[in-house]
């Protein structure tokens, strides 16, 4: 699996590189230094996965991830990074970031990531995820946390099936196309089609801004 790393401390980025060439089937076809160089590379080397810091010089991680989606969509990101406010979670999810892990995360663990993330997943670590979740299940009747994040909206009148429904809860769960697909006993195929129903309902372009609009408005 080809992994593109883009990371402006060099330090951080050498031992990035150091631990996942360890690990059998990953492979490390570039580094970039900040997120214009980021984009380029990517463009060229049409990596599987993109590791990317936020806050880098010249152009950062979000808005890089924003161009990278917008050129070259089936490319995978993941935000690597220590910023935890909601702002920033919230800005890079918004910019089609596939994954968003903080540093701390273990070599080993950041593999697995990598692979289910490759796969279709959507991965957020765990503080992240309870955060997004909770942002989304406001209710207008908990006014004091109103300023953090936007309360959850009414349901929509966008339509989707039951079955279609199902597939986005699982998505929105973490789950990949292959684990949905045996989880509800369909072929691969026949939950690709509901993904692709799914996304032109909800007028999305990818399963991370699919997931997190089902949830802000109250879907699953």
């Amino acid at each position: 699996m080809k992994i593109l790393i883009v990371e402006d401390h060099e330090f951080t980025r050498m031992g990035l590189k150091l631990s996942l060439e360890q690990i059998s089937g990953l492979n490390i076809v570039g580094e970039a230094s900040d997120g214009a160089d980021g984009l380029k590379r990517t463009i060229e080397a049409r990596p599987e996965v993109v590791l990317m810091d936020i806050e880098m010089p010249n152009m950062d991680g979000i808005e890089a991830t924003k161009q990278i989606k917008e050129q070259a969509p089936d490319v995978r990101v993941i935000m690597l990074t220590s910023h935890k406010s909601d702002q920033t979670i919230f800005a890079a999810l918004s910019a089609g970031a596939n994954g968003y892990c903080l540093k701390n995360i273990a070599p080993q663990q950041l593999s697995t990531v990598i692979k289910m993330v490759a796969d279709g997943a959507v991965w957020l670590d765990p503080g992240i995820a309870n955060r997004v979740l909770s942002a989304y299940s406001l209710t207008e009747a908990q006014p004091a946390v109103v300023t953090k994040a936007p309360p959850k909206a009414p349901k929509t009148n966008i339509s989707l099936s039951p079955r279609e429904t199902e597939v986005l809860r699982l998505v929105a769960d973490g789950l990949s196309n292959q684990k949905i697909a045996e989880r509800l006993g369909l072929g691969l195929e026949t939950v690709k089609t509901h993904m692709r129903h799914i996304m032109e309902k909800l007028a999305v372009s990818d399963r991370t801004e699919a997931a997190v609009k089902a949830m802000k408005q109250g879907i699953v």
